[in-house]
């Protein structure tokens, strides 16, 4: 764990129904309030990602009721992005709008590829294999960078 734990931190992806929701998770999840968690993404046309829900209940993380959103909507309804001490950007276009949007502030940004699973697999469970690689890529790339789990688990990989 190279840098210290921050106070709140922001997943960023392209769409927000599966990458950083499931990174938003995962951290509330195994961090529980130790630090202030949202999640947005470049544009918010989709819904939450079936598959996504799905994998992440396998780990006890419940996505079902997270609400899409993006960063024009953050700022439409008041969040400002200058709050949050960590970005963490999921995917290249999340990237360039996160460093765009706070070209101004000194945020820290950190870029985390991460599979795009959406149109891999032809099978139900094809998919759900790409989906479950993305989802544990997200929690390796937490762990090392926020140490090990400090909420009890209730199921393990």
């Amino acid at each position: 764990m190279a840098q210290g734990f921050p106070q709140s931190v922001l997943f960023c992806c392209d769409h927000n129904s599966i990458r950083s929701p499931m990174a938003e998770g995962i951290m509330k999840k195994f961090y529980g309030h130790r630090a202030y968690v949202q999640s947005a993404g470049v544009m918010n046309e989709l819904e939450i990602d079936g598959f996504a829900v799905a994998v992440c209940a396998e780990i006890g993380v419940e996505l079902q009721r997270h609400r899409v959103r993006s960063f024009d909507d953050m700022k439409e309804w008041g969040d400002d992005i200058s709050g949050f001490d960590l970005i963490v950007s999921l995917s290249p276009a999340s990237q360039r709008r996160a460093l765009e949007l706070t070209s101004s502030y000194h945020l820290e940004i950190e870029y985390w590829p991460v599979l795009d699973p959406s149109g891999l697999g032809q099978s139900r469970e094809e998919k759900l294999a790409a989906y479950r690689q993305t989802r544990d890529m997200i929690v390796k790339k937490m762990i090392e960078r926020f140490g090990p789990p400090t909420q009890e688990q209730e199921s393990e990989k």
